[in-house]
């Protein structure tokens, strides 16, 4: 599981680094959602922990890991904190576009020509 080098934390997550430590080990969280970065889609998205112990996450784990927050309610603030960030810093609101900035590495774009980036219909 990859990480974002400036991880955002909510305000009311306690002990981040024990959230974290859970989430390497697939332990249960019920209480914690997690900002993803998700490369098919080229977009953030919230997810419940508990959704990444599913076996497909398992085996294919998300991008990188943007953030952490106690509930989905602070999930979005949390985002909305990163679109303030974003608007600040580039004059735009392209969340994937400035977290790639600070950290390339973990928001890599497919390469062109490879098979996931096909749609079925292009499929011949």
């Amino acid at each position: 599981m990859n990480f974002y080098k400036n991880l955002y934390i909510g305000d009311t997550v306690k002990k981040p680094e024990k959230a974290i430590r859970k989430l390497k080990r697939h332990k249960k969280q019920p209480w914690l959602y997690v900002i993803v970065y998700d490369k098919e889609t080229d977009r953030l998205a919230v997810y419940h922990s508990l959704m990444l112990l599913q076996w497909y996450y398992k085996e294919n784990p998300p991008a990188c890991i943007v953030g952490l927050a106690n509930g989905r309610e602070e999930a979005f603030e949390v985002i909305e904190r990163i679109a303030k960030e974003s608007l600040d810093s580039i004059g735009q609101v392209r969340l994937v576009t400035y977290l790639s900035g600070i950290d390339p590495e973990n928001f890599q774009k497919r390469e062109p020509g490879t098979v996931e980036n096909l749609k079925p219909d292009t499929w011949r």
